[in-house]
């Protein structure tokens, strides 16, 4: 188990919210290398209408995800655990290349191999245009501070 990513299912709370926790932190790297690699080599995605079918299709994604999505912070929360499975809901802040801020809600049903590698995720997600002023996720860019409010704190 080399290449194993704990916490391992089967989930209990604290290691589900763990995982999303850490799930979190990787994508709010911005660092397609890194977070592939808490993929399966034959990762199933869906992401939008977008479909993925392996890590390496997984890292493009992100790549081309991150170059759109500038100034990207992302906070996750837990809604439902089981066994391998985790669902949780998101909201992420980001522009584009003209300076249009928006805010994107999804939720996103994962499920883990043995190792704690993500196996499949589906993701659905809406776009909702802000104003710069109407953002919520100031933190420097990076992992989001253990005192920033969460997604339900913020009554989002």
């Amino acid at each position: 188990m080399s290449n194993a990513r704990p916490p391992l299912p089967p989930f209990d709370l604290g290691s589900a919210t763990l995982k999303v926790r850490l799930a979190e932190d990787g994508w709010n790297s911005r660092d397609p290398e890194r977070v592939s690699l808490a993929y399966t080599p034959d990762t199933r995605w869906r992401n939008r209408a977008e479909f993925v079918s392996n890590r390496e299709e997984a890292r493009a994604f992100l790549q081309r995800k991150w170059a759109k999505e500038l100034d990207y912070r992302l906070i996750k929360e837990l809604w439902a655990f089981a066994g391998d499975r985790i669902a949780v809901r998101y909201a992420y802040e980001w522009h584009d290349d003209s300076g249009n801020w928006f805010r994107s809600y999804g939720n996103e049903n994962w499920q883990f191999d043995a190792n704690g590698l993500m196996a499949l995720r589906y993701a659905s997600i809406n776009d909702l245009p802000i104003q710069a002023g109407e953002r919520k996720f100031h933190w420097p860019l990076g992992r989001r501070p253990d005192d920033h409010p969460g997604l339900s704190d913020l009554g989002l």
